[in-house]
């Protein structure tokens, strides 16, 4: 439901300085964010019940940083407002000066939205004034309920989407974070013994004047390597860090094409695709049972998934739909989507089901995620054991092997 209406930048908060007096008498000296003097003093008053003796404008105030979690109690908090009758001007208000969403700068938010809706402006389009903080299906959605009269009902199950996303992150977040954090430990403690621990090996190794065995030559030579080059590796690995993060900030092309090279990585990639492909048909599937037409859902689509290759993909679906293409079809165009998920869609086209379709293929996949997490982290304990235990054991059992076969000789 696109409405063409061109919405407003926010305006630019300003950073005020002050200097009052209390009913006691006592001097106060702050610094606060308001959106203009007025309102300021407002604030000063309603907040201490200073008297403002000085109030100064210092420039604008930094944009309010906020996180994913803030935004979804917002969202929680105000649906559950409005459920209990409170209209919306007074429930942003009300959240404005809790203290649950007093983190990272979302009171600055809620009061700017509250000072929108108050004006005049639409709830949906005071919430495109901050994309960084809600998303085009975010709003695409509040849209659609704002039209139904259920907003309410709307920001309940965008709440109960944001939570079940944040819940897979966290679980595959912590399925990949654990082994590749104990293989860098591994790799770590193995530079740490080849730099300084194997050298003192080879002191006593020239003093037997006999020729080792050839594991204990190729851990003296590693470690020569490691001893050599370890620094200018460390310099290198940094630059090659620092060149990725700036290609992948400024270049569109760099991030599809990681993000590819990401869906393709053994085990880690199987289980970003069905994440990606949930996240997907949830979307689509939740602005479909919303009443959005199908060419307009797309709109809001493209950065849902988290991943610039889907995402782009979704850019070419849209564009096949608008050249008359059925949805199954271009899907499958984009290679992105197994076939497990595109065939039911398929299916539902044909019986006009696609909204109940997308939502039951997303739950799927959600269930694939969940068995593809426990299977990883079933894997990685044994996984880090067999690691660990080749590296140290080796460069442990390499080591004393010219040892033992002197002890053999005499």
């Amino acid at each position: 439901m696109n409405t063409g209406v061109l919405v407003r930048p926010a305006a630019t908060e300003l950073r005020f300085k002050w200097h009052g007096v209390n009913a006691q008498g006592t001097h106060k000296r702050g610094a606060l964010i308001a959106p203009d003097a007025s309102a300021a003093r407002a604030l000063l008053n309603k907040r201490d019940n200073l008297f403002i003796i000085e109030l100064k404008a210092h420039g604008a105030a930094p944009c309010p940083k906020t996180r994913a979690a803030d935004v979804t109690l917002f969202t929680r908090q105000l649906a559950s407002l409005l459920r209990a009758g409170l209209p919306l001007a007074p429930a942003l208000d009300l959240l404005a000066q809790t203290g649950n969403v007093r983190q990272q700068g979302m009171p600055r938010i809620v009061g700017a939205l509250a000072r929108d809706i108050t004006s005049g402006l639409r709830f949906s389009a005071a919430l495109q004034r901050h994309p960084a903080q809600f998303s085009a299906f975010y709003c695409q959605l509040v849209e659609v309920g704002e039209a139904a009269g259920a907003l309410a009902t709307v920001l309940a199950r965008l709440a109960d989407d944001r939570e079940r996303a944040a819940a897979q992150r966290a679980k595959v977040r912590a399925a990949l974070t654990y082994p590749g954090a104990i293989l860098l430990l591994a790799m770590a403690i193995t530079t740490a013994l080849l730099v300084w621990v194997v050298p003192t090996f080879k002191q006593i190794f020239d003093g037997f004047g006999a020729k080792l065995p050839a594991p204990t030559q190729f851990v003296l030579a590693l470690s020569a390597g490691a001893a050599r080059w370890s620094v200018p590796a460390v310099v290198m690995l940094f630059a090659m860090a620092w060149t990725v993060t700036f290609l992948l900030r400024r270049s569109e092309a760099a991030r599809i094409r990681f993000a590819r090279v990401a869906l393709r990585i053994p085990v880690a990639g199987p289980l970003l695709s069905s994440l990606c492909a949930a996240r997907w048909s949830r979307a689509l599937g939740t602005l479909l049972t919303a009443g959005t037409p199908l060419a307009d859902a797309f709109d809001s689509l493209t950065h849902a998934t988290g991943n610039a290759f889907f995402d782009r993909a979704t850019v070419d679906i849209a564009a096949r739909l608008r050249r008359g293409e059925r949805l199954a079809a271009a899907m499958r165009s984009a290679h992105c989507f197994a076939p497990e998920i595109v065939q039911p869609v398929a299916v539902a086209e044909e019986s006009g089901t696609l909204d109940t379709m997308l939502i039951d293929v997303a739950s799927l996949s959600d269930r694939q995620v969940d068995e593809k997490i426990a299977t990883l982290a079933s894997l990685c304990e044994p996984l880090v054991i067999v690691v660990l235990g080749a590296l140290v054991g080796g460069l442990v059992i390499a080591m004393y092997l010219p040892i033992i076969q002197l002890g053999n000789v005499v």
